[in-house]
């Protein structure tokens, strides 16, 4: 048994619980919540799995991240679902000169596209949107995001009961009337905090969705005679 558990460690397939992460060691998130449940922010390095359906604010998420991030090396945009409004970019303060956008021909071209750009040591943030990753490209884009000390942030639809990948981090995103419901599935060096609310409100309060003023007037009672 021992060997065995010595060598999913070796594949990094398998982390030590107890071994906590410092703050030192992360990147803020940029909503203090999060930074809890993750014991200091995202980590400096490594592949972030987001399991997420498209438009229910999984980019805004990022937003506070990348924007206190990029300022030295590139942001890398890889297949997104559609085109990013570099108005609203700028709006934010992100410098395009730092904003790079790749639409590959094919899945295979992404991939290899994301893995140079992570040891390339150009960048600071992959995100690179993929429907299906099988666990030895995981590796590798683990081991290119090591080497070139930059973030994956990796996008992809929400599969329950499939075996994980060796990922630094691994999080289902859900909507909320709020900002989003959050399930952190897996944590390198680390235990996870199961499912939370972020309020996202204080930052992009046009988004929330507020409850409907209600519209039934009461109607007096009857005295009793």
């Amino acid at each position: 048994m021992s060997e065995l558990i010595e060598h999913l460690k070796q594949k990094h397939w398998l982390w030590n619980g107890n071994v906590q992460q410092q703050p030192s060691d992360a990147y803020s998130t940029g909503y203090a919540l999060l930074d809890t449940k993750l014991e200091g922010g995202f980590p400096k390095h490594g592949v972030i799995e987001l399991q997420t359906d498209s438009g229910i604010g999984e980019l805004r998420l990022l937003l506070p991240h990348l924007l206190s991030n990029h300022q030295q090396r590139m942001s890398v945009f890889i297949q997104p679902p559609g085109y990013l409004c570099a108005q609203m970019l700028v709006e934010q303060g992100f410098d395009l000169n730092q904003i790079l956008l790749i639409y590959p021909d094919n899945p295979r071209h992404a991939l290899w596209a994301a893995e140079q750009c992570l040891k390339s040591g150009a960048c600071a943030n992959v995100l690179l949107w993929h429907q299906e990753l099988e666990v030895h490209q995981a590796r590798r884009l683990q081991v290119a995001s090591e080497a070139g000390q930059c973030l994956q942030f990796l996008f992809k639809p929400s599969q329950h009961g499939v075996f994980s990948l060796p990922v630094s981090l691994s999080m289902r995103l859900e909507p909320h009337n709020h900002g989003l419901n959050i399930t952190i599935t897996k944590r390198k060096g680390g235990w996870s905090h199961g499912s939370f609310v972020l309020d996202m409100r204080s930052h992009w309060p046009q988004f929330a969705i507020t409850a409907d003023e209600s519209v039934v007037i009461p109607f007096p009672l009857r005295k009793q005679g």
